[in-house]
């Protein structure tokens, strides 16, 4: 199989990655805050920097998908 796929330029779409995240694993000042959360949903970049935190996935989708990125999930 050495079928050619064209990614696109580099930068075009950057992919991130979408995560469930245990609020009882974030810092104090983000449990607080998630008021009887038990998951939120971190959007990583592809170096893993963490990018934005959110209350569900569908959301995160569409933060990502409004800023010219291409999400993926994270297991």
């Amino acid at each position: 199989m050495e079928t050619k796929f064209d990614f696109g330029t580099e930068g075009e779409n950057p992919i991130v990655y979408v995560r469930p995240v245990k609020v009882a694993d974030l810092p104090e000042e983000i449990r607080q805050q998630a008021e009887g959360i038990e998951t939120l949903y971190a959007v990583h970049d592809a170096a893993g920097m963490q990018l934005a935190l959110v209350k569900d996935r569908s959301l995160a989708f569409v933060l990502a998908r409004q800023n010219h990125m291409a999400p993926v999930t994270v297991h």
